[in-house]
């Protein structure tokens, strides 16, 4: 017997409208449902961050929220993000820094990154360092991502200053 119930919300832009059974986590939605295969699973217990997505401008764990809660609400992932070009600078400067090796990390992280570069334009490394304290990474030791995101910040800052 299934429990279904109907779902729908705003991906990427896009109205989508689905039956979703109440247990489902919202990155579990996403990418069996959706097809948006860019946010990872990792732990699924909130720690890694790799399911890291953005609700109503929030970012949140997609294995901790339930699709459910989602009802007429807002998601951009990774692929919408980058997709529309704001993430433009952060995934250049993360190339330019040698800021990602697998992979597996790197959307979650540039979701987190973008949340911190909108929101905190003054941030400090120790700043950087303890917004992505979320983020796991096992590759890359942090130095390079922390340089990204300092890159970043440094060219936006250079653009509003005459």
């Amino acid at each position: 017997m299934s429990l279904a119930t109907a779902l729908t919300l705003t991906i990427n832009g896009t109205r989508v409208s689905r039956p979703v059974e109440p247990r489902t986590h919202l990155i579990d939605f996403l990418r069996d449902e959706v097809g948006l295969t860019g946010s990872h699973i990792g732990c699924e217990h909130g720690v890694c961050g790799a399911c890291t997505v953005r609700v109503n401008g929030e970012i949140v764990r997609g294995c901790l929220t339930l699709a459910v809660q989602c009802e007429g609400k807002s998601v951009d992932t990774i692929e919408g993000l980058s997709d529309t070009g704001e993430l433009a600078q952060l995934q250049q400067a993360f190339h330019e820094r040698n800021a990602l090796q697998c992979g597996y990390c790197t959307p979650g992280m540039l979701v987190a990154a973008l949340d911190l570069v909108k929101n905190e334009p003054d941030a400090t490394r120790e700043r950087i360092r303890e917004h992505l304290s979320g983020n796991y990474c096992r590759c890359t030791g942090y130095h390079a991502i922390v340089d990204a995101i300092e890159t970043v910040l440094e060219m936006r800052r250079k653009a509003v200053t005459p």
